[in-house]
């Protein structure tokens, strides 16, 4: 084996926009010569990137493959869908020294093309409950995904997921003990910025403009709120043209005090958010995974030096108890979080920058990517720093 061992990564996502992915190759390439698979562009930082067509869908969404799924041929469905068979064949007989999946739809795949290499699963979210909001993913992928994680994740070399709750959870289902590699932004060089002399705060929330997300309570709430609230939304819009956008836009009409604000990529957000005082985010529980939900814009946040507003979904509020960096609400009505902002005081609210601050450090993906260094050492017997 070579010095620096050889990583397939298999992503269904397109990969130079995908936060999580970009981060786990950049910690992947520091080590190994990396190769992806996904769709879009080439990713910086891999030697290679096979593109899956971007008119190949990763379910199985043929009609032999929606029968297959019907029927419960789980089996046969495991890799029927057109972007799996696409990377199939772009991998073809090339053997690698490992490699990643990506989520569960990735991991037949990811046997296919292993020959035997060992696999490393990471799992973005609770697979088997992805999308169960959806009528016909609850019906028709669901046990797909069930059957994926059930016959494929015990046999993987190792798995990682983004929270000790969802960890948990495939522990108990599936007899896996996944280790944790959370969604956390890099180390970004900031202080605090200091709180405004004449009381207000600043509140911002950055991510996609997606229905669900109930971005239109946060919106509510301000506007219930007095004149020393203002908020700047930073929205990507989702994938339906930006017609959620759109509405969040004519929620908040006439009121001066919400401004819609030009999304920053990534890498840039902690820099561009570091001005604003609150980070603010409430998700309902409409399924496993909003309310065991830990997401990127929590550790943007904190790597800006915010304190953080959120709801009581279970991985957020403890984050935030822990580490002292702001407080949660009792509940995801507007009521409550109205009563949770109005509590915030500038005195408040510059306590918990600074602990915010203080656990940059840790919580940051300097200090996950170790994990990631650790798989790699460990299936490829890589002695690379």
């Amino acid at each position: 084996m070579s010095q620096r061992p050889t990583i397939l990564v298999i992503s269904f996502s397109p990969i130079a926009r995908d936060a999580r992915v970009l981060r786990e190759i950049s910690a992947l390439a520091e080590i190994g010569e990396v190769t992806s698979v996904g769709y879009g562009p080439t990713p910086p930082q891999v030697v290679q990137h096979l593109q899956i067509p971007d008119s190949a869908p990763s379910l199985p969404q043929t009609p032999s493959g929606v029968l297959k799924l019907a029927t419960r041929r789980l089996r046969s469905a495991e890799t029927a869908a057109p972007a799996a068979r696409a990377a199939i064949r772009l991998v073809g007989d090339t053997r690698f020294d490992m490699v990643v999946a990506n989520d569960a739809r990735a991991i037949p795949t990811a046997f296919a093309v292993a020959h035997g290499a060992p696999i490393w699963a990471d799992m973005h979210e609770w697979a088997p409950e992805e999308r169960t909001h959806v009528t016909s993913w609850r019906l028709l992928v669901a046990p797909l995904m069930d059957h994926i994680c059930r016959e494929y994740l015990p046999r993987c070399a190792a798995v990682t997921t983004v929270g000790g709750e969802i960890a948990d959870l495939y522990r108990r289902r599936y007899g896996v003990t996944p280790r944790l590699v959370r969604n956390a932004a890099r180390y970004a060089e900031l202080s605090p910025s200091p709180t405004n002399s004449d009381g207000s705060l600043r509140l911002v929330h950055s991510g996609g403009a997606v229905a669900g997300r109930n971005i239109e309570s946060i919106i509510d709430a301000v506007k219930e709120l007095d004149d020393r609230f203002t908020l700047d939304l930073y929205l990507v819009p989702g994938g339906d043209g930006g017609a959620h956008l759109t509405t969040l836009k004519d929620r908040a009409a006439g009121c001066e005090r919400i401004t819609f604000r030009d999304p920053v990529a990534p890498d840039s957000l902690p820099t561009v958010l570091n001005k604003y005082d609150v980070g603010v985010y409430w998700i309902p529980p409409f399924n496993t995974n909003a309310r065991l939900a830990l997401p990127n814009k929590i550790f943007d946040f904190i790597q800006a030096r915010l304190a953080v507003a959120v709801g009581p979904a279970v991985e957020m509020a403890r984050v935030v108890a822990d580490y002292g960096i702001g407080i949660s609400s009792t509940s995801n009505e507007i009521p409550d979080i109205v009563a949770t902002l109005r509590a915030l005081t500038p005195e408040k609210v510059a306590d918990y920058k600074r602990a915010s601050d203080r656990a940059a450090h840790e919580l940051s993906f300097e200090h996950e990517k170790q994990t990631i260094h650790t798989i790699v050492r460990e299936l490829t017997d890589s002695a690379a720093n």
